[in-house]
């Protein structure tokens, strides 16, 4: 079996790279004369071609819950900060497929150095960030949210900073709530249980089912960072537990 999800996933991957690259390159030439929201949905239709090859090669299926709990695309001016689990690559290729309004991620600025993949997303309206000169990080992130905010575009973070193992909790950081106070918006906490079929720092997949459950948004008015934070990661670790009850099973041992 182990042999077989190889092989699947080692097509995967080879159907990335094949498909990129000319995407890829569209995007770098559609980016001359395009608007940023054309920019971005071009980007997100390879991301669409990413998750729906990860279905038909792999068995990568999800099952979401909760949209009711974010505008919807005729809400232009409703905007949120989206505080997402972070376990895999498969939750940062699905979001932008799976949500009603551009989303903006915060990430390390080495993305941006991936062939073709990294020259495209240079192209788009995100923040990407030097994490080794933290004050400035963190200036950048809070005037680039604002202006996102602003032009009805939502920005996304990972709390815990980094991808996590199946079943372990990281450390969350403010970073967001500090965000979504400065910018006066509200976090929509999101769990997603994409590690069981995309592991982190893996390329094996795994056919099975990716929960993906959006919560309610918690206002960040009148709110410390740290106590909204804390908040945002009550909700979010229940929910794990509620939707891989078997991942967290060593917590009762």
């Amino acid at each position: 079996m182990r042999l077989i999800w190889a092989l699947r996933s080692a097509v995967f991957v080879l159907y990335l790279a094949v498909t990129v690259v000319p995407w890829a390159l569209a995007v770098l030439l559609i980016s001359i004369f395009a608007s940023p929201t054309t920019i971005y949905w071009s980007c997100v239709g390879w991301l669409r071609v990413a998750i729906l090859g990860a279905r038909a090669i792999c068995g990568v299926r999800w099952r979401l819950q909760g949209m009711e709990n974010v505008p919807t695309a005729a809400d232009a001016t409703s905007a949120v900060l989206l505080a997402s689990k972070h376990q895999s690559t498969w939750e940062t290729f699905a979001y932008p497929v799976l949500m009603p309004h551009p989303l903006a991620y915060v990430f390390k600025r080495e993305l941006l150095y991936i062939p073709f993949f990294g020259w495209a997303m240079a192209r788009m309206d995100m923040i990407h960030i030097d994490r080794s000169k933290r004050t400035e990080a963190w200036n950048k992130v809070a005037k680039r949210g604002r202006e996102l905010f602003a032009q009805g575009n939502w920005v996304i973070m990972f709390p815990e900073g980094t991808r996590i193992d199946r079943g372990r909790k990281g450390v969350y950081k403010s970073g967001a709530s500090r965000l979504a106070i400065d910018a006066g918006v509200p976090v929509v906490p999101i769990a997603v249980t994409a590690a069981r079929c995309w592991p982190r720092k893996s390329f094996l997949l795994r056919p099975g089912v990716v929960d993906i459950s959006i919560g309610a948004p918690i206002s960040s008015n009148g709110r410390q960072a740290d106590e909204l934070m804390r908040e945002v990661e009550g909700w979010i670790e229940a929910e794990m537990r509620r939707l891989d009850p078997e991942a967290y099973a060593h917590e009762g041992a």
